[in-house]
């Protein structure tokens, strides 16, 4: 097995609360409703704190996250992505460790350390490397878009 890490952060136009809230602690709720390839997001062990675990079903099928560690008032959310058919046959898990910080504007930024687990000797190119981060990214945008439109959320 090798270890492919990958680093980023991404910056957002409103406070680490309200977006640690839309992305971490109501994505259940939230992400079916306006992130267009999920569809549904149940627990399938846990109450929402450590040790949680979520199925996501997508438009490709289906994603098994585990919820790592979770800190509301540090904005940390970590967890790893463990099975599912839309975990590529390549990748063990991929792990991802994320920190939100307040910015000197109010905004914040989501600090980002992921490490893809590939089976054998199978290897993440830089196009796939990419694509992941692209990905997270749009989320994160696409989280702090609606917040800018839902102030009350």
């Amino acid at each position: 097995m090798g270890v492919v890490t990958q680093e980023y952060a991404t910056p957002a136009a409103v406070p680490p609360a309200r977006l640690f809230k839309a992305m971490s602690l109501d994505i259940h709720n939230l992400f079916p409703k306006i992130v267009e390839p999920i569809q549904s997001i149940e627990f399938t062990q846990g109450d929402g704190g450590a040790g949680t675990i979520k199925k996501l079903t997508i438009l490709e099928g289906t994603l098994n996250r585990h919820l790592d560690e979770i800190d509301a008032e540090k904005f940390v959310y970590n967890f790893s992505i463990i099975g599912g058919t839309g975990l590529a046959e390549t990748l063990e898990k991929i792990q991802f460790e994320s920190q939100l910080v307040e910015t000197p504007n109010g905004g914040s930024l989501r600090k980002v350390h992921v490490q893809f687990f590939t089976k054998g000797d199978a290897k993440m190119s830089e196009q796939d490397l990419k694509a992941s981060q692209a990905k997270v990214e749009g989320l994160v945008k696409l989280v702090e878009t609606f917040l800018l439109a839902n102030p009350d959320y």
